[in-house]
């Protein structure tokens, strides 16, 4: 089975309209080997970064599209060259025929996106969230999410949490003081994928700020006004999204495209 790469386009427009991407963000089709309009998708792969290992994978899976949250072409390039790392991913990809699409800050600001993801660790469809910073055009759509939680819980109980949802051991913490002492609670969240510091500036007086990756003096004003800070690593906060994404393409498509993620796509950083 098989279904036209414009479908499956529409069906990823759909599920993270392009429009409500940052500005300065790269997204949508960005490599187009032949015409869209005579592509047809059988198997995809869906990973965070696209590699040389990953675009083996997707050869050898036989795929016709992957689907790379993070635009692999981001800043306007002058030359394709295989001789160039920045530049030899897309020049493969073109000579593969394999079609490439981005997301990345679509997804993030989507209902249902990667930011609701990060806020599952804290309870489901009962949970009211709002974008950090709404969109002017769709209040639902916009950077990061917070929410208020119903019950509030003790700072360690929500790093637990966190570590479940997020599949890891270990996540960095800066704890406010009365938050390590147990003397306050966690009654409100914000998270904002990938690196949220910029998105953070725009807020105050959250309990807890949850992200990929911040900048030392951030993290320590933020303890100094009282909130704790919890950093994953900037890809920890996207790739597990990777799963709720296959699944709901697989069924926005009728099942007609296996959709894969990526085996081999991995955090570059790790512990040692």
């Amino acid at each position: 089975m098989a279904a036209p790469l414009l479908e499956v386009l529409s069906v990823l427009e759909r599920l993270a309209p392009l429009a409500f991407a940052e500005s300065w963000d790269n997204v949508g089709l960005l490599v187009e080997p032949s015409a869209s309009s005579n592509a047809r998708i059988a198997h995809a792969v869906l990973t965070i970064d696209l590699d040389p290992e990953v675009l083996s994978e997707a050869e050898t899976l036989g795929a016709q599209l992957i689907v790379a949250y993070h635009p692999p072409i981001f800043q306007g390039l002058k030359r394709l060259r295989a001789s160039s790392a920045a530049e030899r991913v897309a020049v493969r990809a073109v000579a593969a025929g394999i079609f490439v699409f981005s997301p990345h800050t679509a997804l993030d600001a989507a209902p249902g996106g990667v930011n609701d993801w990060l806020l599952d660790a804290f309870g489901g469809a009962e949970l009211a969230r709002t974008p950090c910073v709404p969109h002017a055009a769709d209040a639902r759509f916009g950077a990061g999410r917070f929410v208020r939680l119903p019950e509030p819980l003790r700072l360690s109980d929500a790093v637990a949490r966190l570590k479940q949802q997020l599949g890891l051991s270990q996540l960095r913490v800066a704890a406010a003081p009365q938050h390590a002492d147990g003397a306050a609670e966690i009654r409100s969240v914000a998270v904002c994928a990938g690196a949220g510091g910029s998105v953070f500036e725009k807020l105050s007086g959250f309990d807890l700020f949850v992200t990929g990756e911040m900048r030392h003096h951030d993290v320590r004003a933020r303890v100094q006004s009282g909130s704790s800070v919890v950093l994953s690593e900037h890809t920890h906060t996207e790739r597990g999204y990777l799963q709720i994404l296959a699944q709901r393409l697989t069924a926005a498509t009728g099942n007609q495209v296996t959709f894969h993620v990526s085996s081999c796509d991995r955090d570059p950083l790790s512990w040692v």
